[in-house]
């Protein structure tokens, strides 16, 4: 498996996770607070010059992206 297709793998397990556990957003307003949290986190990562942690905080930015899209795309 390339380094694409595991970090590809990692943003689906992750999306795929939080949705069982947490259910879709109830609007739009919440994934955009959700993203923007994640985001915070990766960012206190990066300040911390934590770099195994940042990175482990923009899988879940970019899974909580997918997840805006897929929660917010009527293509059932």
């Amino acid at each position: 498996m390339d380094k694409i297709s595991k970090v590809m793998a990692a943003v689906e397990a992750e999306l795929r996770s939080a949705t069982a556990k947490f259910g879709p957003f109830n609007s739009t307003h919440e994934g955009y607070a959700v993203i923007l949290e994640e985001l915070d986190e990766m960012w206190d990562e990066i300040k911390a010059n934590n770099v195994e942690l940042s990175v482990r905080e923009a899988v879940q930015v970019a899974a909580m992206g997918c997840r805006y899209i897929v929660d917010n795309t009527n293509d059932d």
